[in-house]
């Protein structure tokens, strides 16, 4: 069992492991972020069950070109060592403990999770160890600006001497890739640093520093480290690591010893002294108040939101400066423009992050093409690929609200209204992914082969929900992006407003024609070009209610409420298809055909808890039976953030089934800022 205890800072998460059972430690992940796209993250166990797991992942060209760069650690302290280290007496008190839990062929070698007490989550990660009457917390803290980590061994009760070794295992691979014995590296002493380089010419360099204790040489391969994530879901799931040696120090008094990884791209980074650990936590500690500050976070279950929210928050490098982007999810995904401008209200606006918000604008616009925005970058260098639908619209959405929130009229005059210009017209004339207005000025997009829209899921060739033709939510975004504009220059250019409302009312009455269906009580998922209708009760339709501007009748908005309420919520979300029909699947599990066969096929989205709370609150007027109603769809998604899955954020995906098990990134940026978004509606 284990036992978890929120302590009374909004950060701090406490786990105190009972019974030590190995399988629940395993499912329990942690998550540090740096504003480069960098991160650590592993298992409360201390065991890393994926590929993507790891001490330090660092971005060569922030956040893109992510290395895994310090896998883990093999740590080990020996009670009362053999003084006579030449082997020719023992003592026979001496006592081994391995802190480290690797898993090898189905087997845990070593077994250290036994020795854990507590594991703590804050501004950093904390293992409380008990070896016999030897007391150590390791400590774990990710530098906010720096791809540098810093593991600190605290010995805090030492009643007899000790020997500690540490054996760094090396990655300096891309980390969507596993590693074999193959690879190559070599190291080197430099002063107090060792320097690890990947043979590969320009291979990027791993820093260790640890100045209180001795490096050793001793360079060895470990094989076959198991992977048990990666296995599930059908990859590859073994790896070989490499260790240059290990550094060894002795222990006769509480101490701490500390050791130092930042990777680097070939420039000798600035590693600080071991005295700086106080100023690492007081540098991490104020900035989780300022942010706190930022956002006017009073309450902890908003200030534990807020802090989740800065997660997916870094830095975009460009030829000529720095922008802030918006990771789509922890550990896998780059930053993507559709979740990025979903999550933006919820992750930036709604916590006060305005410049942050404008930067994460621009920096997209900037990179508009036939008036599209980008759907996302790629994972290794700044390529941008438009093959959505979407996020162009959810750009103008949030681009509208960031107007309203903040008065920037300069800055939305300036840098974003031209775009929102060029979207509308693209759209309206046509553009990529035969994107275009059709005859009913109603946005038609794609074909058999395209996987326009959020329900993109395809492998080897077949798309598992097309939906091409005119797609209910696309055109719902279309709808509200006419009424904003037109409303925009109500007060600045009549001429210009009444020109976009005659537009945006004709399209209203297209929706409703081709979307409302009188015999299900509910709208249209889709229609496709030959005019057929697409009847499948999916969730995409509450966004026709939940936007500022909705296209249907009081009534057409509470059905559609409703229905979805009644088939589709669950208490992490909703489910993207009705259990009901036939090509539902309600388990995301196995390979990757089968896994894309069931990501939106009754899969639940927790993201998706945004729009129907703001949808069920309009269509209640916000009355306080409403909100408190609001209130409990929503709770059961805030104790996931604390306890389960990625202590400290929502998972992307849940089973559409009972009990709804969490999959796919185990954090996932829209799915904290619809939630947060909604706590805020809803308070």
């Amino acid at each position: 069992m284990l036992t978890l205890q929120k302590t009374d800072t909004a950060s701090n998460i406490s786990v105190t492991i009972a019974d030590k059972s190995i399988e629940d430690l395993l499912n329990k992940e942690w998550l540090l972020t740096n504003d480069r796209g960098g991160y650590a993250s592993s298992t409360i166990a201390g065991c890393n069950t994926r590929r993507y797991h790891g001490l330090l992942i660092g971005a060569l060209n922030p956040p893109a070109n992510r290395i895994m760069s310090l896998a883990n650690c093999m740590e080990m302290v020996i009670l009362n060592p053999d003084k006579s280290s030449r082997g020719k007496s023992k003592n026979q008190n001496q006592k081994v403990f391995n802190l480290s839990t690797f898993e090898f062929d189905d087997k845990f070698s070593p077994e250290g999770f036994k020795y854990i007490k507590k594991f703590r989550r804050d501004i950093g990660i904390h293992f409380d160890y008990q070896l016999g009457k030897l007391e150590l917390t390791k400590s774990l803290y990710l530098l906010h600006d720096a791809d540098t980590v810093v593991l600190v061994y605290d010995f805090t009760k030492v009643p007899e001497p000790a020997e500690f070794t540490l054996r760094p295992f090396i990655g300096l691979r891309d980390f969507h890739h596993l590693q074999k014995s193959y690879a190559s590296f070599y190291s080197k002493l430099s002063g107090n640093n060792l320097i690890v380089t990947h043979a590969l010419p320009g291979g990027c360099e791993l820093y260790l520093n640890c100045p209180s204790a001795e490096f050793e040489e001793d360079p060895q391969w470990w094989f076959n480290f198991v992977y048990r994530k990666d296995k599930q879901r059908g990859q590859d799931f073994t790896e070989d690591l490499w260790a240059p040696g290990f550094f060894k120090s002795r222990i006769n008094s509480p101490t701490k010893i500390i050791l130092r990884a930042t990777l680097s791209n070939g420039n000798e980074p600035k590693l600080t002294t071991d005295t700086d650990i106080k100023a690492v936590r007081k540098s991490l500690q104020k900035y989780q108040s300022d942010l706190i500050t930022t956002a006017k976070a009073k309450k902890d279950k908003f200030k534990q939101l807020c802090l989740a929210a800065d997660q997916f928050i870094t830095k975009r490098k460009t030829p000529d400066t720095q922008r802030t982007t918006i990771l789509a999810g922890f550990p896998w995904f780059a930053d993507w423009g559709r979740d990025a401008f979903i999550a933006l209200p919820g992750l930036l606006l709604s916590t006060g992050r305005f410049d942050e918000a404008k930067s994460v604008l621009t920096t997209f616009a900037h990179a508009a093409d036939e008036g599209m925005i980008p759907n996302r970058f790629d994972d290794r260098s700044d390529t941008a690929y438009f093959n959505s639908v979407d996020a162009s619209l959810w750009f103008i959405n949030a681009a509208f609200q960031y107007l309203d929130i903040t008065g920037d009229t300069e800055t939305f005059t300036k840098h974003l209204l031209p775009t929102v210009h060029w979207i509308i017209d693209s759209y309206y004339n046509g553009t990529k992914f035969n994107i275009h207005a059709d005859t009913d000025e109603l946005i038609n997009a794609g074909n058999e082969q395209t996987q326009l829209t959020w329900m993109d899921a395809k492998y080897e060739n077949v798309a598992f929900t097309p939906r091409y033709g005119k797609a209910v939510e696309i055109n719902a975004l279309w709808y509200n992006a006419l009424c904003l504009i037109a409303q925009f220059y109500t007060d600045r250019d009549k001429v210009t407003a009444n020109h976009y409302q005659s537009v945006a009312d004709r399209v209203k009455n297209s929706f409703c024609k081709s979307f409302w269906n009188e015999t299900t009580g509910y709208l249209n998922d889709c229609v496709l070009p030959d005019g057929s209708a697409d009847m499948t009760l999916r969730p995409n339709q509450i966004w026709a209610v939940s936007l500022p501007f909705s296209p249907l009748s009081a009534n057409q908005q509470k059905a559609v409420v409703d229905v979805i309420q009644k088939n589709l919520l669950t208490p992490y979300g909703l489910r993207t298809l009705d259990t009901s029909h036939s090509h539902y699947k309600g388990t995301y599990t196995g390979p990757q055909q089968q896994r894309d066969e069931a990501y939106h096929q009754g899969t639940v989205w927790s993201h998706l808890i945004g729009p129907f709370i703001e949808a069920y609150l309009k269509v209640n007027d916000f009355s306080k039976k409403s909100k408190k109603d609001a209130a409990e769809f929503i709770e059961p998604l805030i104790q996931h953030l604390t306890e389960n899955s990625c202590l400290g954020s929502v998972s992307e995906i849940f089973d559409g089934d009972s009990p709804h098990a969490p999959r796919g990134c185990i954090a996932q940026a829209w799915s904290i800022a619809e939630l947060l978004r909604a706590y805020k509606l809803i308070n």
